[in-house]
């Protein structure tokens, strides 16, 4: 049975310090993207947002026939009701029955009316849709156009580093085996919260390589040591030498 092997203080910070360096190199590459993939995912939007304003028009326009077909449909009834009682004056028999199909007459002679201008409005909602879904097929044209010339940029950066970002994050899965979870957490915790991605500095001219505040004379001694983890008191930053960041090999 194998007996499980302690890893030491001195182990914990050089392979966080290569967590660090192989992070750094991480961000280094995908820098190197910039906004691309953020303007691929906007611009993927916005296509998006388009392609539903045209399936709205044109739900708009079918809508605007169908109301169209039904008014025509209520004029040929209304006129053929008109002809109906038309034929029917002919043999009233008081004024009374007269004035009743004089008046159904005209109730359907403004229901015609009625329908007529319902289909003119429909007729100018259908222009006024199609004119707005030539403007948005337009618009949709110069998006997609301009999103293929943002995936093809990216599409050949990607490529250029994808065979180097894949070998990094190999090295920091391995890395990332040898530290504690309560460490790492704290380390990404920190690089989450730098604008520098800085979870691990090493000391330079007796400051921290994070915030660049001054390290006491004891405490780079106790860092040198490599017997604790420590941290700058100003950032939170772990720290480790200068020396033992040579030692670490990427």
């Amino acid at each position: 049975m194998a007996v499980a092997t302690e890893i030491s203080v001195e182990q914990k910070l050089k392979a966080l310090y290569k967590l660090q360096v192989i992070d750094s190199k991480i961000d280094k590459l995908r820098a190197v993207r910039g906004e691309l993939p953020m303007e691929v995912a906007d611009l993927e939007d916005d296509i998006a947002g388009l392609n539903t304003r045209i399936e709205n028009f044109k739900n708009d326009i079918k809508n605007a026939e169908e109301a169209i077909s039904n008014n025509k449909t209520r004029i040929l009834d209304a006129k053929a009701l008109i002809k109906k009682y038309e034929k029917q004056l002919d043999n009233v028999k008081n004024n009374r029955e007269f004035d009743a199909l004089n008046k159904e007459i005209e109730i359907q002679g403004l229901e015609v009316q009625a329908a007529e201008k319902r289909i003119k409005n429909s007729q100018f909602d259908i222009e006024n849709k199609k004119q707005q879904v030539e403007s948005v097929h337009v618009e949709l044209e110069g998006r997609m156009q301009d999103l293929k010339n943002k995936k093809s940029e990216l599409d050949m950066i990607v490529e250029e580093t994808d065979k180097e970002e894949k070998l990094l994050l190999k090295g920091r899965d391995e890395a990332s085996t040898v530290i504690e979870d309560r460490l790492l957490v704290s380390y990404n915790k920190i690089r989450g919260s730098v604008k520098n991605g800085i979870g691990v500095a090493v000391i330079v001219r007796d400051s921290c390589g994070g915030c660049f505040a001054k390290i006491p004379p004891q405490r780079q001694s106790d860092i040198k040591q490599r017997k604790k983890i420590l941290v700058c008191e100003h950032c939170g930053r772990v720290l480790v030498d200068n020396v033992l960041a040579e030692e670490v090999n990427i």
